[in-house]
């Protein structure tokens, strides 16, 4: 589908605090696959105006897995929704794979978060009529690919997340951990450049969760992605290429404590 040219246009390479946190463990690239300037988002309440972000900047470099923590309330989960064009900024520039997510349509948002967007959720979100292979084909069929290639591409994605044996079951009939690297393949499926991520060990056991994130790892690296994670696990957090800590509308390096980070949240 043709974008407008505002939304399709390179973005320009904005000047932020972020490119003074960066690690420098991602390989360089021409442009970072996320810039974000000047962005405020804020919501009208009974109370007032609620400022979540005022004059927030990133920059995150293709190959990077970013993690983001911060207290419950500080708009982890509404930045993750604004950089996959799920919601709309108040103010400032967002770029995403190189398109102003900002000013894409309604139609536009959809398709570019079909092509270039993974997502994964505290909650699986997996059909509960459906197997564990159709969920995982639900977007290629959604893209418009024929049935019989959708379920085959989905059989492949399977049995990477080891779940090959189980694409028969409905989500009923698997354990949690099972459920997430389901709902795993399913954002990966389509082959996304950016997997999104918002507390996707949550609702797991720690070593579920340390299994999971495992896996997350794994795809990461091996189909070359960039990875933005929200999680209050400070442990997985510290394993990702860079971490960064929300507080106060403004994102800034987290720091490790003497002794490491503790597998317990915020």
């Amino acid at each position: 589908m043709n974008q407008t040219s505002p939304a399709a246009d390179p973005a320009p390479r904005h000047k932020t605090q972020e490119a003074e946190l960066r690690a420098g463990g991602a390989g360089a690239a021409a442009e970072p696959i996320i810039q974000v300037a000047g962005l405020s988002k804020s919501y009208r309440t009974a109370r007032g105006e609620l400022m979540l972000f005022r004059d927030l900047s990133l920059e995150v470099e293709a190959g990077e897995m970013v993690a983001v923590v911060g207290q419950s309330g500080a708009g982890k989960s509404t930045l993750l929704h604004i950089l996959g064009a799920l919601d709309a900024p108040s103010a400032g520039t967002v770029y995403c794979a190189s398109t102003n997510v900002a000013q894409l349509t309604p139609r536009q948002a959809a398709a570019f978060r079909n092509r270039e967007i993974g997502y994964v959720w505290q909650f699986h979100y997996l059909l509960p009529e459906f197997t564990a292979l159709e969920n995982v084909a639900m977007p290629l069929l959604a893209r418009g690919q024929s049935r019989r290639e959708a379920l085959a591409v989905a059989a492949n994605w399977l049995n990477e997340v080891g779940l090959g044996d189980r694409a028969d079951h409905r989500p009923g009939e698997l354990s949690g951990g099972e459920q997430q690297r389901v709902a795993l393949a399913r954002a990966l499926v389509n082959q996304p450049r950016l997997l999104l991520a918002d507390e996707p060990t949550g609702d797991l056991d720690e070593a579920t969760a340390g299994r999971v994130f495992d896996l997350i790892t794994r795809l990461h690296a091996s189909h070359g992605l960039t990875s933005i994670l929200v999680t209050h696990n400070l442990e997985l957090a510290g394993r990702s290429t860079r971490a960064l800590r929300l507080e106060g509308g403004r994102l800034g390096p987290m720091l490790a404590p003497p002794g490491g980070f503790p597998a317990s949240g915020l």
